[in-house]
């Protein structure tokens, strides 16, 4: 496909037919994270202008689907899981065991390939994140974010996400 040499082709751009070809011959993989551990991570970054986390959310939930930005926005907006097979979906918190069996299955060594990942503690370290940013949020803007991720929530295994409770 003569278009996908420019850096910013989006799938978009083609034809159903050329899309349904590009699809199957690639191997897609979707790599995913808890929504909520999303928009804290945007947060820590700096990426929101907000002195507070609450007042952050507040700024995402007022942007909405239509203005926000790809850092927060549901994954389903982005990724299109209903409408693109991926072979494969990996989970953020379990990178280490998921991205060896990838590689595993590619055919590829995942013993030399693999960096360092310690998911026990990146798992534990963004449970107490959540339990501490969770408790800034008014239970509208718990409710508010629900409500915003619920696509997410029901498309992919966040059952411990604190926005599923």
């Amino acid at each position: 496909y003569r278009r996908l040499r420019s850096k910013q082709t989006r799938l978009s751009e083609f034809n159903q037919t050329e899309i349904k070809a590009m699809l199957g011959s690639y191997t897609k993989v979707l790599f995913v994270r808890d929504p909520f551990h999303r928009l804290i991570a945007t947060f820590l970054q700096g990426m929101g202008i907000s002195p507070s986390f609450s007042s952050f959310v507040q700024e995402v939930l007022d942007s909405g689907m239509q203005h926000g930005s790809p850092a927060w926005k549901p994954l389903v907006s982005l990724c299109r899981p209903c409408l693109i097979q991926y072979d494969y979906v990996v989970m953020f918190g379990f990178l280490r065991q998921e991205l060896g069996h990838l590689l595993r299955r590619a055919g590829l060594p995942a013993g030399g390939l693999l960096p360092e990942l310690t998911d026990s503690q990146v798992q534990w370290t963004y449970r107490w994140l959540s339990e501490q940013m969770f408790s800034e949020l008014s239970a509208q803007q718990k409710k508010q974010l629900s409500r915003f991720y619920r696509w997410d929530l029901a498309a992919f295994p966040f059952s411990s996400s604190f926005l599923s409770e």
